[in-house]
């Protein structure tokens, strides 16, 4: 149990690979045994124990492209007794960058459900990352976004959008497909628009560590989001173990790099 002197938790599952979609048994698995220890991704020999009883956690996030398999549980998961939220990502690309997604009308059929289920303001919609390239361009994502967009409406009051960041692994592993990094004339003008269209949605646009975009910025583990996750107060400290633009709250991630059969392209997650 949570010492009186330790602040409760916020879990975040997971950057790092998607729990709700491949990984709901080990999940459960350890909601039930109430820890999980976790390797440092740079340092494997440090391992972290962490809590997951309802004393010790205040909040989990879950960061998923196709968490249906955790709807299907969802009384089960529920039934535990810790706050949760879910940041769903939800773009459109094709096999050349997404391979192993279902079909994005069943994406959109899973949020719906998803909303219904547990509310619209516990689930966030990301549009993420904005791929640019001959065949991705400008217009593509207009009509793409346009649809989903509509499609949306009241599942969810907010989007979080970013444009690719080109680390090592994902320009090695995007070589032959023509991305391209935008200029930032290009990226402000399809900020606009997007914003344009989610307001004639109902949905607000913010842009996570971009800078110059003309849209709010955006915290994926934001205070106030939390705060109405959970209902009550919790520490509240920016998390300084992400990159210098990124607003979210500190959390404990406690996914495993190179664990997601999604296998996008893009990833930074997966070799």
């Amino acid at each position: 149990m949570a010492s009186s002197d330790v602040p409760p938790l916020i879990v975040s599952a997971s950057r790092r690979t998607d729990i709700p979609a491949f990984h709901m048994d080990w999940m459960f698995s350890r909601l039930r045994e109430g820890f999980v220890d976790v390797a440092n991704p740079r340092n494997p020999r440090q391992v972290r124990h962490v809590a997951l009883t309802r004393e010790a956690v205040g909040c989990l996030v879950f960061w998923s492209k196709n968490p249906a398999p955790l709807l299907a549980r969802i009384d089960e998961l529920e039934a535990f007794g810790i706050p949760f939220g879910v940041l769903f990502t939800v773009n459109a690309y094709g096999i050349d960058l997404e391979p192993n997604l279902p079909p994005l009308e069943e994406r959109i059929g899973t949020f719906l459900a998803l909303s219904r289920r547990i509310g619209p303001e516990k689930l966030v919609w990301r549009y993420d990352p904005i791929v640019l390239s001959k065949r991705y361009n400008a217009e593509f994502h207009h009509r793409r976004f346009t649809e989903i967009a509509a499609s949306l409406t009241d599942a969810t009051g907010r989007c979080i959008v970013s444009f690719l960041d080109f680390y090592a692994k994902t320009v090695r592993n995007t070589a032959g497909l023509g991305l391209y990094d935008p200029a930032p004339e290009e990226k402000s003008a399809i900020a606009r628009d997007f914003e344009a269209i989610g307001r004639s949605s109902g949905i607000r646009l913010e842009s996570c560590a971009e800078a110059g975009l003309p849209l709010p910025a955006a915290a994926c583990i934001g205070a106030q989001w939390v705060r109405k996750i959970c209902g009550r107060e919790l520490e509240i400290r920016k998390d300084s173990g992400q990159r210098p633009l990124c607003n979210c709250v500190r959390s404990v991630d406690i996914g495993v790099n190179n664990t997601c059969p999604h296998n996008c392209r893009y990833c930074y997650a997966n070799r």
